[in-house]
């Protein structure tokens, strides 16, 4: 049962960790490790940590799903969180609650003295402390941004999964795949077991996992897949796994991220052994809100936290999979520094009307802006398609719903915002409005 006081003194502390510094983020490791230092906390099991562009979170969830129920105590840190901050850090399962996080800031701040964290390393500090002080056998590190400088890349995982790689976040990262990779790679350490699910990894990431000596897995030489409409198989180094149902986890896209799972489970296999049911288990049972998450009813509603080109890109492919809808109607918010145009030009032949939504943060475009951008994508002498603009998600979700017939289909997508926007007082009865 969650406690008012518990809620509201977790509200202080992020407001807190929200004033520490001007910045939201701020280059460099050296002001996390002398606090993880202070704090005198080490991983005393398995740890592996998830760095990539795009598929960390599914990545996540199926390896916590398989490992939880072969029968082992998981830990998992992944950022950001869709409806409530305790999202980020979960044990066997289960969301850590406010009131255990408390003592957990107090010992980050009693430990920071007069080094100014960042809301997120503040915060990841206080996630890899939960983490540290439950001893599971395994736990799950999502990088947030980048990996180099990341504030999880403050312990030495004993392996690592990167997953595609793509363009995001470049102000920060750099102007191309290369350049990203690179960055990415750095969660690598020398020795350990270094899965690359991406099948075409940026030759950075393969040069750097080489010229450290990491124990590079690599797509088509040390691990792959086969599948049909049925069922799919996965190969690895020494184990074969044949007639596996296909993951919970919709999208075309999620046989990549399973056969990275397998792989790291395969090289982990002497110091944590999970059978062949667990692995048929966990895959058909895991769940994660906000990916491709298809909710029954009338009209359809589509929920995907799709927010750079790749991920619009699989998106689109994956509605243009789905069955027969008269009209798709799209609610989106996203940030301004993403590359709207490509995002907007991948999914716009799919769209019939759009509702565009402000996002609570200074970071988003104005639904003004995203309706310009949409203009500017399309091609010239095609008629633009309805556009409207809302407060907020949960508004253009409702202007959505009254618009569109039982058979229609809504997609919201954009951002964490945009799907966390719609979730956070739950999803509103649909009632769509019948024809004739």
């Amino acid at each position: 049962m969650r406690s008012v006081n518990d809620d509201d003194r977790l509200a202080q502390w992020l407001a807190h960790c929200e004033r520490l510094h001007p910045t939201a983020t701020q280059p460099g490791l050296e002001r996390v490790r002398e606090v993880w230092r202070r704090l005198d906390l080490r991983f005393e099991a398995l740890v592996v940590t998830v760095a990539g562009t795009n598929g960390k979170g599914s990545t996540c969830a199926m390896l916590e799903s398989i490992v939880h129920r072969a029968g082992f105590r998981v830990g998992l840190y992944t950022s950001p969180h869709l409806v409530r901050f305790e999202e980020r850090c979960r044990l066997d399962g289960e969301p850590v609650v406010a009131g255990r996080l408390l003592e957990h800031f107090e010992a980050v701040e009693g430990a920071r003295g007069d080094v100014p964290l960042t809301y997120f390393e503040f915060t990841t500090l206080v996630f890899l402390r939960v983490l540290a002080l439950a001893r599971p056998d395994l736990t799950i590190l999502e990088v947030g941004l980048g990996g180099r400088l990341d504030a999880v890349n403050v312990v030495d995982a004993d392996a690592v999964v990167v997953t595609s790689i793509d363009l995001d976040h470049t102000e920060l990262l750099g102007p191309d795949r290369e350049a990203i990779g690179r960055e990415k790679a750095h969660v690598m350490r020398t020795g350990r077991p270094a899965i690359v699910s991406d099948p075409l990894p940026p030759a950075s990431v393969v040069a750097h996992g080489e010229r450290i000596g990491a124990d590079l897995w690599l797509v088509g030489r040390d691990f792959g897949h086969r599948g049909d409409r049925q069922q799919w198989s996965w190969w690895g180094r020494s184990q074969r796994l044949n007639g596996l149902a296909y993951p919970a986890l919709r999208g075309a896209n999620q046989l990549i991220n399973a056969a990275g799972v397998l792989a790291v489970l395969e090289a982990l296999r002497p110091r944590l052994p999970v059978p062949a049911q667990a692995v048929r288990t966990g895959l058909a049972l895991v769940e994660l809100p906000g990916r491709f998450q298809i909710v029954p009813g009338q009209p359809t509603l589509v929920l995907d936290v799709a927010h750079n080109p790749q991920s619009v890109a699989t998106l689109a492919v994956n509605l243009d999979q789905m069955g027969f809808h008269p009209r798709t109607l799209a609610v989106f918010g996203a940030m301004a520094d993403k590359d709207l145009a490509t995002m907007l030009a991948r999914v716009a032949p799919l769209v019939d009307t759009w509702h565009f939504c402000e996002l609570p943060t200074p970071r988003a475009a104005s639904a003004a802006q995203l309706s310009e951008r949409l203009r500017a994508a399309c091609p010239a002498g095609r008629p633009l398609p309805p556009m409207h603009a809302h407060p907020d998600p949960r508004a253009a979700l409702h202007a959505a719903l009254a618009e569109a017939d039982p058979a229609d289909r809504i997609v919201v997508f954009g951002s964490f915002y945009t799907v966390g926007g719609v979730l956070k007082d739950g999803l509103p009865r649909r009632q769509a409005r019948h024809v004739g």
